[in-house]
This record gives structure tokens, C-alpha cells and sequence, in this order.
């Protein structure tokens, strides 16, 4: 799983009117969309190197596989006074005791995957790279990176109504040579996200 820990001390201000430090964003634990986030890092992340974005899919695509397991997790109680009351034999009450465990163990397995897909997908703009984190299962994920230097082109787009509602959005980033084209997925704000990292490329500090 990807390494993600909120940092024990706080950034000191400067004083005798040194500049600051840029603004930092305060992590919470569902947080989809952070700029400079406080006490984030990674597995491979260099000493020097700093995170500017944090990104994970806007919190509304998790509203479909939670519909579904509010339905799993009340189906029980409204299917089982029908199959009693319709069958034509007597279901032992260990039989629907088992039964009922089992469903509520599926649908447990159900809504823990679907977050765990969620919650360790993630994407992070450093000042050095992007690095793309695909979670597949807990023995499993795929870490893909590309340095900015050989980023060639990037672009965003959206569609749908909630996609235009909630504004989130697929950002695309072509990279030269050997380095992994990589796509950000539903994330928020993708024409900010955009907008930074084109001005990180460009040596410009990034507006947000």
C-alpha cells in the first residue's frame, strides 16, 4: 500500500521578514484534491523532493457501489419474511441464521474492496515527477512515474452532468520516450490540476 502519514511537527513561520513557506493544505483522512499537503509522502519519494498535489477520484463515483450495498444491506429483511412465507417447506432457522451471516459477510467484502479501490488509488504531483499508484487488491498495486522534464503534452476533459456538477474530470499526460503516458481518473479540478503542473514544467510557481 502506498505510505501516507500526517507529519508529527508543524512548519515553522519565518521571521525577520524572510518569505513563507507555501500554504499547505490540512489532510483529512477522505481528502481527493490537496495542494501542498501537510505530512504526505510515499514509498519512493527522494529527501529533497517535494509533494504540490495530492489526488485521489472525487468522493461522488463511490455514491453507485454505496447505492448498491445500502440495498444489499436491507435486502435481507425484505426478502427473507417472502421466501418463509412462500415456500412450500418448513427452512430451519439455522439454515437462514447461516444464510443471512454469509450475505452480510459478502456485502462486507463488497463495500471494503470498493473503498480500499478508492481510498489507496491515488496521484501525486511532485516537484520532480507524477507518480500514478493503482491499487488492485491488498498483495497487489502498480506505480507508475514520469519524470516532468519528459512530459510533452497535457490535457483535460469531462462529461456528463455530474462529472459537470461536482467538477472532476480525466487529465491526460503524454510523455517522450520510454516513459508510461499517464491518466488521472475522475479526479476534481482537473483544469487546475492541469494549469499546475503546466507551470511547474515551465519553471513557474503553481496557482491554485
Amino acid at each position: 500500500m502506498p505510505t501516507l502519514f500526517e507529519a508529527s511537527q508543524k512548519a515553522k513561520s519565518h521571521k525577520h521578514g524572510r518569505p513563507e513557506s507555501p500554504r499547505r493544505s490540512k489532510m483529512r483522512p477522505l481528502t481527493s484534491f490537496a495542494v501542498n499537503p501537510d505530512g504526505v509522502r510515499f514509498e519512493t519519494q527522494e529527501e529533497e523532493e517535494r509533494v504540490i498535489l495530492f489526488l485521489r477520484q472525487h468522493v461522488v463515483v463511490n455514491v453507485p457501489w454505496a447505492a448498491i450495498a445500502t440495498v444489499l444491506v436491507f435486502a435481507p429483511s425484505l426478502l427473507l419474511p417472502l421466501l418463509v412465507k412462500n415456500v412450500h417447506f418448513v427452512i430451519p432457522t439455522s439454515y437462514l441464521l447461516v444464510g443471512t451471516l454469509a450475505w452480510y459477510l459478502a456485502t462486507i467484502g463488497f463495500v471494503l474492496t470498493n473503498f480500499l479501490h478508492w481510498f489507496f488509488n491515488i496521484y501525486i504531483v511532485t516537484n520532480e515527477r507524477i507518480v500514478d499508484i493503482d491499487f488492485y487488491y491488498l498483495l497487489f498495486k502498480r506505480f507508475s512515474q514520469a519524470e516532468l522534464e519528459k512530459i510533452q503534452d497535457i490535457s483535460y476533459s469531462t462529461g456528463g452532468i455530474l462529472a459537470t456538477v461536482f467538477n472532476y474530470g480525466e487529465v491526460m499526460i503524454e510523455t517522450a520516450g520510454e516513459a508510461p503516458n499517464l491518466e488521472f481518473v475522475a479526479v476534481p479540478r482537473p483544469d487546475r490540476v492541469v494549469e499546475t503542473i503546466r507551470s511547474i514544467t515551465e519553471g513557474l510557481p503553481g496557482s491554485i
